[in-house]
């Protein structure tokens, strides 16, 4: 499986395991992204992605509350500069966000991925899966779905606890309304189960250099990703900036280095508030590839 590593971030081979998108000149150099393979899934995206969950929850984001036409001039904005997948999740409200976005975007050439919230909750009533489908396909104004996850586990026993839905996942990648499943994890429990269980495409993990709002040691999470990639699994990388709690431009680069060295991951996802943030982090991911 193909990973980022420091020295194969950018390659210019179309022909080979991965491809490079040339964006528009900013700060005086182009911005390059990689395409990269999620795991054995066949889906190929770039390997940074924007996401709209940003203090995420109750149907809002930090994303949805900037505003309908701010948050397609910054999704525009992302796909001008090389971004090719977004995330997004029905607990962040985001799916109609994305769906305005897409007029301006041509979907065949980006990877979606949302996100689904199974753990229960008060006032709320179990998810159905088929309907939670055809609702979110609707609301993003797609037919079908690159990625579904189950979002925020944190049980060492989420396969047998959401049996119902992983089953029902499978039988929707089968009719072709998603192409892959997984779990966004919260706990290096759940964490460890998705990497061992053959249901899991995909795993979505917290990792930086520091620990911040993560689910274990660096070393620790780094180590259990590493058994991904060697499972197959496709690996994303989120809360990159500590859910954004790092503030200064060492913690930001030095972060960014470090999940870009550990040669764990696929892609990354960042909550972008801004389009100048979408340019600060491409241009520290060229910094890092050289």
């Amino acid at each position: 499986m193909k990973k980022i590593t420091r020295r194969s971030f950018i390659k210019q081979s179309i022909a080979g395991s991965a491809a490079v998108i040339a964006a528009p000149v900013f700060a005086g150099k182009a911005a390059q992204l990689e395409i990269v393979e999620l795991g054995i899934t066949g889906i190929q995206t770039s390997c940074l992605a924007m996401g709209t969950g940003t203090h995420g929850g109750r149907n809002e984001s930090n994303q949805t509350r900037m505003g309908l036409d701010n948050f397609v001039r910054m999704a525009k904005h992302a796909y001008d500069s090389g971004i090719r997948f977004f995330e997004s999740a029905d607990m962040y409200g985001s799916h109609t966000f994305v769906r305005e976005a897409l007029k301006y975007i041509p979907r065949k050439e980006i990877t979606l991925m949302t996100k689904i919230w199974v753990r229960p909750r008060r006032r709320m009533k179990p998810p159905d899966i088929p309907r939670f489908l055809e609702r979110a396909c609707d609301e993003l104004g797609t037919e079908t779905i690159d990625i579904v996850m189950l979002h925020c586990l944190e049980s060492e026993n989420w396969v047998e606890e959401y049996s119902e839905h992983c089953e029902n996942l499978i039988k929707a990648k089968e009719k072709g309304i998603i192409r892959a499943h997984g779990v966004s994890c919260h706990s290096l429990p759940a964490l460890k189960t998705a990497v061992q269980t053959d249901w899991t495409d995909i795993v979505q993990a917290r990792i930086n250099h520091t620990g911040l709002h993560m689910d274990g040691e660096p070393e620790e999470v780094v180590t259990v990703l590493k058994q991904a990639s060697k499972n197959k699994k496709g690996v994303i990388g989120m809360k990159i900036f500590g859910q954004g709690d790092m503030h200064t431009d060492t913690e930001r680069q030095k972060s960014l280095e470090f999940v870009y060295t550990q040669n764990c991951v696929d892609a990354i996802t960042i909550g972008f508030e801004a389009t100048s943030q979408i340019d600060d982090a491409i241009a520290r991911i060229q910094k890092i590839s050289g």
